[in-house]
This record gives C-alpha cells, structure tokens and sequence, in this order.
C-alpha cells in the first residue's frame, strides 16, 4: 500500500514542479519574483489566497481538535469567516490601489515605508524583521505537518520524513517565485476542497448516515461533544472568533490582493474565495465529527492524524493516495508563501534597501532564491521537536502578523491622520504583546493573544498619531486621492 502512495504523491509532486517550470520562464525581475508582475487573474488570486491561507491545519489541526474537543470549537471558523468577509470587502481594493500608487510597492515594508514617506527606513526594517520572526515560526508549522503526513503514510522516522517533506516544497518555490506558487496553490486548493467534502461524507455514510453517526459520536465522543459551549464561556468564544482578526495582518495573503492585474476583478476574486473558505472549513469540522464515531472503538493517538487516517481507512490505496496529496497541497500551499515573503523581505527589504542599492536584478533574485533555503533551515530546526502541535504554531504565528501588522494596514488605508511614528509603534507593539502574553496562563491570559495584541496596537497608534505632527500635505493627498476613488 506504501508503495501506491508513494507513486500517487511523486506524480502530484512533478505535476507541482512542473508548473513552477512553467512559471520560471514569466519570472525575469524580482518584481515578478515577489509579486507576479501584478499579472494575476481573479479566480487564481481567490484560489491561491485561501490555500495558502489555509495550509495544513485546516486537514490536520482544526479537524484534530474537533476530534479531541468537539464543535466548542466551531468558534474558530466563524471568526475566520467573518474576517475574510471584511477582509475582502474592505481590505483588497483599496491596498491593491494603494500599493501600485505608493512608489509601485512590492511588500508590506514597501507599503508602509512608501505611504508615510519613511526617510528613515526604520518602517522598513522593523516589518521586515516581523515578517522574518513569524514567518519562521509559521514556516515550520507547515514542516510538521508534512513531516506527520510522511510520517503516517510511509512509516518513516520523523527526521527523515522532515527533511523529506521540506525539500518537496523548496523546489517549486525557487524556480517558479510568486506566479509558480500561485499557479500551484490554485491546484492545491481545489484539491483541498474536493478532499474535505469527500472524506466526512464517505466516513458518515459508512456509519449508516447522519443519524447513526450522531448517535455514535455522542456515546464515544468527549463529554458536551455537540455543545458549542461546552467547556468554554463567552470570553472563550470571542477569544477564538478573534482569529478573524489575523486576516488584515497576514502578508501572505495581502499580497494576493497587491498582485491582481486589475482591481475589478475583486468582486469575482471574493465571491469565488469565500464560497471555498465557507465549504472547506465546514468539511474540516465534518471530518473531526466524523472520526470520533468512526475511531470510536479504538482512539487515535494523535487527533491530529484524524483526516489522514478516515482517507487511509475509508478508500484504496489509489485513491487514498490523490486524498493523501491533498494534503500536501495544503501544506506545500501555505510554506511555499511564507518562504517567498520571507525571501523577499530578505531580498527587497534588507539586500537592496539597506545594503546593496546597486545590485542588478540577476544578483537580487539569486538572494531572493538563497533566502528560501536559509529560511528553510532554520524553520527545520524549529520543527525538530516531534510533539509540535501544529494549530498551536499555526496559532502563535498567526496572531504575531495579526497584531502587528493589522491595525497598522486598517488604519493606514482609511485614516488620514495615522503617522509614521504611530505606525511604528503599533507595530512593536502589538508584536510585544503577542510574545509576553503567550508566556502567560490563567484567568485572563488564557484569552487569545491576538485579541489583546490588536487592542492594544491600535491604541498605540491612535495615541501616538494624535499625539504627534500632523502628517505632510502629500501623504494626506494621497490617501485622499485613493480614498475618492
């Protein structure tokens, strides 16, 4: 059986190379390394976005702690769906307006340095270490996840199966830059779609049905299985909604919205993005609900194996093997972005802003291409520890970029009054408060750390914006200027 998944996933992987070939040949400067030339189409944009977005925790983390808790943790899903909701009727249009306005800007440092005509880099600079901090951290979320899938499938140790894993994602993303990841995670996204409606479904049908698999669940399930409440309070609901606040500080998915050729495509881009989100992640939840009937007589050791082990029970191998790449695809999705963000913050932000303002563009991509390996290492070395839980990195990193950079972008796009200084300090800020209130437990602590970090950021910057200058007559005639149109 290893034998035919192994033929399944290796023929997924060269198809991945193979469009990431295809897009080498449109990858000629480092603009259309970091940002595709803002050549992308709608569909692709939406597609792309939530499969990065998603990555490996939407197959392994979030169904593996519906397995271990129950719907208490429908909350998170309700909060990603409203933010992505704001995110796209908001966020999009005018940062994609904004962005090619300001200077043609490739990057959030790019953005942020260029709407509040930073002279003195240090926007940049602080951003850009952001980025590198929790991106690394995202990163090697990402590398445990598909060291768990090599793991299961292949019945490899876990050192081999993350080296493994990391090298299959590093290819395509060297060659191929921003438009080889796009054209990939739309492949892998519909992937990922069609694996999460097809797993619960063949899973509780083999239960006997809906009813059946209720009544199972129920029995053989944690106490409150069905309680949406069970366990946690209204402070504890809200504090997992407050992950839908992560989504207008995540430059992974913001430069989805940069790259769109045109900004009339938005309306088609978040019709086709939401419509996938809202149905993957219901089928996420379905799959954990569905395995705590299904595994009820003998438990899985790792929750987090739920949806690898229903594909692995449920199907042949050949066709295990095509839901088995699915997740991969989700995995191989997400880290392919956050490696290329994290180069090219490396690449635009450090080598060529701060270092080397004479390199060509040959010398600025072969630093881009280098950076996604030393970044690569050092997430390796975080991943090394086998008791990782993925939605918990997913988790820390999601709302270190949620707090330091959210309240940063809302604001800068509709508030004419923002400073530079104010940005600044929102976004150490907000960045502080994540890492100090992840080492503290009880009582309030408990709460989310991004709930307190975009609180608190924002305060920061409304406070030190009114405190301040007013901002130059151009910047304010900028933001005028795109907020008019």
């Amino acid at each position: 059986m290893n034998g035919v998944f192994a033929v399944t996933i290796a023929v997924y992987l060269v198809a991945m190379l193979g469009l990431g070939a295809a897009a080498y040949r449109y990858t000629a400067n480092l603009k259309d390394y970091i940002l595709g030339g803002r050549q992308l189409g709608g569909g692709v944009a939406a597609l792309s976005a939530g499969a990065s977005d998603m990555s490996g925790w939407l197959m392994l983390g979030l169904p593996g702690a519906v397995y271990a808790s129950g719907l208490n943790q429908v909350w998170i899903a309700v909060g990603l769906v409203a933010g992505a909701l704001l995110n796209w009727r908001f966020v999009a249009r005018r940062l994609r307006r904004y962005t090619e306005r300001a200077g043609d800007a490739l990057t959030l440092p790019d953005y942020f340095e260029a709407r509040f005509a930073d002279r003195s880099r240090v926007l940049r600079v602080a951003s850009a270490f952001v980025i590198l901090i929790f991106f690394t951290i995202y990163t090697s979320a990402g590398l445990v996840s598909g060291a768990i899938l090599f793991e299961q499938v292949f019945n490899l140790d876990y050192t081999t199966a993350l080296i493994i894993g990391t090298l299959s994602i590093l290819s395509y993303t060297v060659i191929g830059g921003f438009l080889g990841v796009c054209w990939t995670d739309s492949v892998q996204g519909i992937m990922m779609f069609l694996a999460l409606l097809i797993v619960p479904a063949v899973a509780i049908s083999g239960m006997g049905g809906w009813g059946a698999a209720m009544e199972t669940t129920v029995v053989a399930g944690p106490a409150g299985v069905l309680d949406v409440f069970h366990g946690t309070t209204l402070l504890g609901a809200v504090s997992l909604m407050a992950w839908g606040l992560g989504y207008f500080g995540q430059p992974h998915i913001l430069a989805r919205f940069m790259a769109l050729r045109d900004e009339r495509e938005m309306p088609k881009a978040q019709m086709i993005g939401m419509t996938w989100m809202v149905i993957a992640l219901y089928g996420a939840l379905a799959t954990g609900f569905a395995g705590i009937g299904y595994f009820a007589a003998v438990p899985l050791d790792n929750p987090e194996t739920v949806f690898l082990a229903l594909s692995q029970a449920l199907f042949n191998p050949w066709l295990a093997g095509v839901l088995l790449a699915a997740v991969l695809a989700a995995i191989m999705s997400t880290v392919s972005s956050q490696l290329l963000v994290s180069s090219s913050a490396i690449a635009e932000d450090f080598w060529m802003r701060l270092f080397r303002p004479e390199a060509d563009e040959r010398e600025l991509l072969f630093v881009g291409r280098a950076s996604v390996f030393v970044i690569s290492v050092i997430a390796i070395v975080l991943a090394f520890d086998r008791d990782s839980s993925v939605l918990s990195l997913v988790a820390y990193a999601w709302a270190g970029f949620g707090a330091a950079f959210g309240p940063v972008v809302l604001l800068s796009l509709f508030w004419r009054r923002m400073t530079r200084n104010g940005a600044l300090a929102g976004m150490i800020v907000g960045a502080l408060t994540v890492i100090v209130w992840k080492q503290l437990s009880g009582g309030l602590f408990d709460v989310y750390e991004i709930l307190p970090g975009f609180l608190f950021a924002s305060s920061a910057i409304v406070g030190v914006s009114l405190s301040g200058p007013v901002p130059e007559e151009r910047i304010v005639a900028l933001h005028d200027a795109v907020a008019a149109d």
